[in-house]
């Protein structure tokens, strides 16, 4: 698990109704988390997918597009 690599991409443009990064789909729980207790890395990782999906569904830029896109 220590070896398990960020899924931060240094966007860090969080949406102001789920909490979620934009870039990556973290919150800043998660992150905090993911630097503290590495147990959490699998389960935060998981549900990384599935919420970058709803992002987009939402209309919102995912990613690397959300770095890109200015507020």
């Amino acid at each position: 698990m220590q070896g398990m690599a960020s899924p931060c991409i240094d966007v860090c443009r969080y949406d102001e109704t789920t909490g979620w990064c934009q870039g990556c789909g973290m919150t800043r729980k998660d992150k905090k988390h993911w630097k503290k207790e590495k147990e959490r890395r699998p389960a935060i990782r998981a549900a990384l997918p599935e919420r970058l999906a709803a992002l987009q569904a939402a209309g919102l830029p995912t990613g690397e597009a959300a770095a890109k896109k200015k507020k």
